[in-house]
């Protein structure tokens, strides 16, 4: 008889299957159980932007390819919102389809197989998952936090300075999937610097920017060998509109074009993010208070399961 057909990749046999879709799986078959596994808020994007999609759909903007970076208006306003709220200038921005293509494009985009990166465990899983579809499973190295469950900084200036396993990308969540711990200034910059010191980019995570809480305050770090990443799944309600960007140094700035490598995996993969989701997010994004109200209403469910959650240790 014929020989079956070829076995899967090895990229994707080493990568670890999703345990979302896992967890979606067992909780169709349970009726007594609440899955705390994804994060998903209840609220839906502002009316104003609800609006903003009608009318694209009327005019038929969502009919065509779009820029393969993202509409420049949006784009535009990224940029100033980036300056204005996060302190980042010399920066340009990438649309992407959700924060977590954003990442993939990264991760094809700046390291090889054969480099090293590293997360700190706890880590987001889909961020081992691009690691190890792109070749690098062998290749991760798992940083550890310390009692504040923060990225232990001192580690990774030993290991960045060993420069045995050719560390390439150094991941950090701000705040923390899966923890929720917010990484303050100081421990940001030191990180940035090590990163700096020794010739590794920096890719921070800032996903979950709007949600912090108890006096603390999210900060965003930059440089020529500094990207971050931004989603508005979470904060504008937009989980299925899948609209993420990067922001990521100029040519000016890091010496190369940078979002021309970008390019290159952004068109492979997505041609360009869905217009009309890109609509839906440039109206939700002038609806400021809106978002911090919504994030507000979190504060009495926080509380409420870190009480029933404390005599768990």
């Amino acid at each position: 008889p014929p020989p079956g057909p070829p076995a899967p990749s090895r990229r994707v046999l080493a990568t670890d299957a999703p345990v979302i879709a896992r967890m979606k799986e067992l909780m169709e078959r349970r009726k007594d159980a609440v899955s705390l596994a994804q994060g998903v808020v209840h609220w839906s994007p502002p009316g104003r932007a609800m609006e903003a999609a009608a009318e694209a759909l009327r005019e038929g903007k969502g009919d065509s390819y779009g820029p393969c970076e993202g509409l420049p208006e949006l784009r535009e306003a990224l940029v100033q919102k980036l300056r204005a709220k996060n302190g980042l200038t010399d920066v340009d921005v990438m649309v992407s389809s959700g924060a977590n293509q954003a990442f993939t494009n990264l991760v094809l985009t700046l390291i090889d197989a054969d480099h090293s990166a590293v997360l700190f465990a706890p880590y987001y899983f889909n961020h081992l998952m691009a690691l190890q579809m792109s070749g690098g499973a062998a290749s991760v190295e798992l940083g550890p936090r310390d009692a504040a469950m923060l990225p232990d900084a001192a580690w990774l200036e030993d290991a960045l300075a060993r420069g045995e396993e050719k560390v390439r990308m150094v991941v950090v969540v701000n705040p923390c999937n899966p923890t929720g711990v917010v990484v303050p200034r100081e421990r940001l910059e030191r990180v940035r610097e090590a990163c700096e010191r020794h010739g590794a980019w920096l890719v921070v995570d800032n996903a979950y920017e709007e949600f912090v809480y108890g006096g603390n305050e999210h900060v965003v770090v930059g440089g020529r060998h500094v990207c971050n990443v931004f989603s508005f799944s979470k904060s504008h309600g937009m989980m299925g509109w899948r609209v993420g960007y990067i922001a990521y140094p100029t040519k000016e700035s890091c010496g190369f074009d940078l979002g021309a490598e970008l390019l290159k995996i952004q068109d492979t993969i997505a041609i360009c993010p869905t217009q009309l989701s890109q609509y839906v997010a440039l109206a939700a994004m002038r609806e400021t208070d809106w978002v911090r109200s919504q994030v507000d209403t979190l504060t009495e469910t926080r509380r409420l399961i870190s009480s029933a959650l404390a005599p768990l240790g």
